[in-house]
């Protein structure tokens, strides 16, 4: 039985990857510091926890013990992390690093996280630039790509069998960020009516969860040193992710479609996840030739994503997994009384 090794495993996208290694056949260790976070299906089908902590390399070569077919590391931020994960690479017949498309910039200089949003013409390929390496603090919008940058050049400069994976806006069961709760929960507080700036033309290509796992999966059975794109088959706006969570949630609303400039740019009206000047979509055909196959598509994937979220809402087992009321995040998009207010001014 082939064994993988998963660092960060009781996260997202370590859940993601662990069900699909256990369905095919794999044993699974899922790295970890709160056994608790293991979810009951992963621990009934097989999945094993183990204790330690990513910023201990002793623990982490404990748990990989005599090598793996597969090691992916979910939490690798950091140049440093990096080079902690190098050793246990060596021990590794393959190694998955997640990464992400913060690391690519346009003809200017401009990023996912910059000020001012990046227009990269046309969808993305692996061999877009990508900013410098960093060593700041990778918690920063600032920070975070050049770090990612630094982690990855590391890496690969191994000549290690490592495939580098670089999602965009990652969603799924477990998210710690679920940006689909936007319009799950206006369903939820039966709002009869949504602000979308910029008419919900907004493009910010998705990821689904379950599409990257399948990625893991085709690296692990082609060893190889690479870097590859991970997002769904499709790309919808924000407009077309709204309608999608609502019908699947039998819910109709009014859709107000805001024009540019027609509110106040600094009121947040209409103000969702997916904004975006431009798109910024991924080109993941680098994948697709290796053998990839996505699970499905953004409307495939969302809808378990969509029924864990209203689960959790009604007292489910991970309702503390749901944004904070004051999380700075979230709260802004839920100023339903300043809308009110606005509409009620434009009637």
């Amino acid at each position: 039985m082939s064994r993988a090794l998963i660092l960060g495993g009781t996260g997202q996208i370590g859940r993601a990857a662990a069900r699909r290694l256990l369905a095919s056949g794999w044993q699974v260790d899922l790295v970890g510091r709160d056994p608790a976070h293991l979810p009951t299906d992963i621990a009934d089908a097989g999945g094993r926890f183990v204790a330690a902590d990513r910023g201990h390399p002793e623990q982490l070569r404990a748990a990989l013990g005599g090598g793996a077919d597969l090691l992916v590391d979910c939490i690798c931020f950091t140049a440093a992390d990096a080079r902690s994960l190098l050793p246990l690479a060596r021990a590794a017949t393959s190694t998955v690093m997640l990464s992400s498309k913060a690391v690519y910039v346009d003809a200017h200089g401009n990023h996912s996280n910059s000020d001012t949003p990046p227009d990269f013409g046309g969808p993305i390929r692996e061999t877009q630039p990508t900013l410098p390496p960093g060593d700041g603090d990778h918690l920063t919008r600032e920070g975070y790509g050049p770090n990612k940058v630094a982690a990855e050049q590391l890496l690969l400069d191994s000549g290690l069998p490592i495939t580098v994976v670089r999602p965009s806006r990652v969603h799924g069961v477990g998210a710690e960020r679920p940006r689909e709760w936007v319009f799950v929960k206006r369903v939820l507080d039966r709002r009869p009516v949504l602000l979308l700036a910029d008419r919900g033309a907004g493009v910010n290509h998705p990821t689904a969860a379950v599409n990257i796992a399948a990625l893991i999966e085709t690296a692990a059975l082609a060893p190889g040193r690479r870097i590859l794109n991970s997002a769904d088959p499709d790309a919808p706006s924000a407009l077309e992710i709204s309608r999608i969570i609502a019908r699947q949630l039998g819910h109709r609303w009014d859709e107000v479609l805001l024009e540019d400039g027609e509110v106040g740019a600094d009121s947040g009206l209409g103000a969702h996840p997916w904004e975006a000047r431009y798109p910024v979509v991924l080109d993941t055909s680098a994948g697709l030739a290796l053998g990839y196959q996505p699970v499905g598509d953004y409307w495939a994937t969302v809808a378990e994503e969509v029924d864990w979220l209203v689960a959790a809402a009604a007292g489910g087992a991970d309702a503390k997994l749901l944004p904070d009321p004051d999380d700075p995040y979230f709260s802004p998009l839920f100023d339903y009384r300043a809308e009110d207010r606005w509409l009620a001014d434009r009637n």
